[in-house]
């Protein structure tokens, strides 16, 4: 057992870390205010192979492991944890082509989504089926050598008019089972797709998010990854990479905060010495320091039982997820905290931190979900 990360590794790392403090740093509360999409950024980070991280070297892309994915997605949410969960996004819509799709599907979608040349989004949430996805109602029914779709995906990220060009989208094609469900690409621009209005969001302002409606929207069968009935264990499969990068997301926000927590409380003076000189204030830094030192070092096992394809990895996502999002939100309020009013002002960083980690408890599974995820298996096990 090695807690130390590879050369590679720490070169990976110290990439996106150059990065995030480059490009991404110096623009994000304007992102973040005018609610821009940062294309051209996306487009830089793609370059770095940040578009297609665990997409396969025969495709283009770096075939990175799903720790490598994190300390990325750790290091970039540093300077924008809403930028960096959309990257995270992009790069599961990569990945399941990659995986699943056939060799013609990924020769055709594959080259563009590397560079990022266009911008995918995944499509799996609906209006009436978020926890339980295996209910979703969106229907794809065959005409020929078409698939006609008709229903909607909600808080789909990327969406809009001025949002990603590549829609992966689960569809029911069968039964109302979770056999019943497949998975097929629509572009944007393709008659019947359209878009509802911007949600107005607490934070994830660098994204756009908005409803998926379609509306006898025809897609041609080639367009379909993996088999017909393939799509919901597709879905279920992206969901363990998905928790990690958000929980690694939350990770990089939270030690954002910690840090500005750490710089402020040195020189915020208060009955005439520095607040940080106060036990009190000691204490709950070192409570936060050692919190998320924890989820990080449960993140990263997680991360190696995912890549290694353990028979716990499910479990282990679902713990790290929870761990890591519950302890980022946490320390990012006690950050803001100790800033005081000022903590609560658009001047200092911490309120966008905190409006950007709050939905990574809900997103890729709520943390209810996760618990029933961890128990269920715990309570199998027992059954053996």
């Amino acid at each position: 057992m090695d807690f130390n990360l590879t050369d590679d590794q720490r070169a990976i790392q110290d990439m996106a870390r150059r990065f995030a403090a480059d490009e991404i740093a110096p623009h994000a509360a304007q992102w973040d205010e005018d609610y821009i999409f940062p294309r051209d950024t996306l487009k830089k980070a793609a370059e770095l192979g940040f578009a297609a991280m665990y997409v396969s070297p025969e495709n283009g892309g770096v075939g990175l492991t799903r720790l490598d994915a994190a300390l990325v997605m750790e290091a970039l949410s540093y300077a924008c944890p809403s930028t960096a969960a959309f990257i995270s996004i992009h790069n599961m819509v990569s990945w399941m082509i990659d995986g699943f799709g056939s060799a013609e599907v990924a020769k055709k979608w594959l080259p563009d989504l590397v560079t990022m040349e266009k911008i995918g989004s995944y499509c799996l949430t609906e209006p009436a089926s978020g926890s339980d996805a295996a209910a979703l109602k969106t229907r794809a029914m065959r005409d020929g050598n078409h698939f006609v779709l008709n229903g909607s995906k909600a808080f789909i990220s990327g969406a809009g008019e001025h949002g990603s060009d590549i829609y992966l989208v689960m569809v029911r094609t069968g039964d109302d089972t979770p056999k019943g469900i497949s998975a097929v690409i629509v572009e944007k621009g393709t008659p019947g797709l359209s878009f509802g209005a911007q949600e107005k969001k607490l934070g994830w302002h660098s994204q756009p998010t908005a409803i998926v409606n379609f509306d006898n929207c025809r897609v041609p069968v080639e367009n379909l990854v993996g088999d017909e009935g393939q799509g919901f264990k597709i879905a279920m499969s992206g969901l363990d990479g998905g928790r990690l990068n958000i929980g690694a997301c939350s990770l990089g926000g939270a030690q954002f905060c910690l840090d500005a927590a750490v710089d402020y409380t040195k020189e915020r003076k208060q009955f005439g010495k520095a607040i940080a000189d106060f036990q009190a204030i000691q204490f709950r830094l070192a409570d936060m320091a050692t919190e998320l030192e924890a989820a990080r070092l449960l993140l990263y096992a997680a991360a190696m039982k995912v890549t290694n394809h353990a028979v716990d990895k499910t479990q282990a996502a679902a713990m790290a997820k929870r761990l890591a999002t519950d302890t980022g939100f946490r320390v990012v309020n006690e950050a803001l905290q100790m800033h005081g009013g000022y903590g609560y002002l658009r001047d200092y960083p911490v309120e966008r931190y905190l409006r950007d980690l709050r939905v990574h408890q809900i997103l890729e599974g709520t943390n209810e979900i996760m618990r029933v995820i961890i128990s269920r298996a715990m309570l199998k096990d027992s059954n053996r």
